[in-house]
């Protein structure tokens, strides 16, 4: 099969508009970065915009840590955060396993209603969300902060389009060993798609840790509060004060950047027929 070949100019243009590319999407986090690293003397909005602090202090971070319960804060969305990927991981890929494998009546379109969902904007069922969850006494727990995110269309979908791809041969190996519906599900598919299921698990923390919206509404009690909450208060603990709102940014950003390099690199589509010896 013939391979294209770029001559040397055209690569370097290539890496050139990749870097641009790159270093626009990262303008946001260099500027905040900046901004929080700068020492209170020194001016934010002057023109031409200073990039590098005259006087890089870590202060901003400090005084953030110390005048808010940050750590409070942080443990608080890494539980709902970790809680959320797992029920759900739990909860779509059991919905999305007999969507992809078994037969039954009705299959296809309960899987085009699930989609259709996706079309539904969260502020339509925001309020009956809201009532149902207060309805089931989940206002100010973790569980009522998870709560919209238990399950998903979305991961319904990603899940039951792996499960789908998965060869029939390792499923009808199993059920000749004697495997239960359930033990196929465990044992042999959830191995199979673990690509799929790290995606899902990043775009679901992600989603979680920095959702503001829902948290807002359904807590009242500061002890609960997310990190996203509680960089919300230092706009008025400190009077907009942007270095140390900027501070308390990096600092609810860092944990998400930490685990998108940690597993970035199950990212990638996989072959699971390769695991059929001939």
């Amino acid at each position: 099969m013939a391979q294209s070949t770029r001559s040397p100019l055209q690569s370097l243009f290539l890496y050139l508009l990749l870097s641009l590319l790159a270093l626009l999407m990262l303008f946001p986090l260099l500027w905040l970065l900046s901004t929080a690293l700068k020492s209170p003397q020194e001016n934010l909005f002057q023109i031409p915009p200073q990039w590098l602090p005259e006087q890089p202090t870590l202060g901003n971070f400090i005084r953030v840590w110390q005048s808010q319960p940050f750590g409070r804060y942080l443990f608080n969305s890494t539980l709902v955060a970790i809680g959320t990927v797992v029920f759900n991981l739990l909860f779509c890929s059991l919905a999305a396993y007999p969507l992809a494998r078994l037969q039954f009546h009705g299959r296809d379109l309960i899987f085009t209603a699930i989609v259709a969902t996706l079309a539904i904007p969260f502020q339509i069922i925001m309020v009956p969300l809201y009532v149902l969850a207060i309805q089931l006494g989940l206002n100010n727990t973790y569980l009522g902060i998870m709560f919209p995110y238990l399950a998903g269309a979305f991961g319904i979908f990603l899940l039951r389009q792996a499960f789908a791809a998965v060869p029939k041969e390792l499923e009808e190996a199993a059920r000749m060993d004697g495997c239960s519906e359930l033990g196929i599900w465990g044992r042999i598919m959830l191995p199979a798609i673990r690509p799929a299921l790290v995606t899902l698990a990043i775009f679901t923390f992600i989603g979680s840790w920095g959702d503001f919206l829902w948290p807002l509404i359904i807590l009242d009690r500061p002890e609960l509060y997310t990190l996203p909450l509680g960089v919300a208060q230092l706009s008025g603990a400190f009077s907009l004060d942007w270095r140390l709102i900027a501070a308390g940014a990096i600092i609810s950003i860092i944990p998400v950047l930490v685990v998108f390099i940690l597993v970035q690199r199950y990212i990638i589509s996989s072959n699971v027929s390769s695991g059929i010896k001939g």
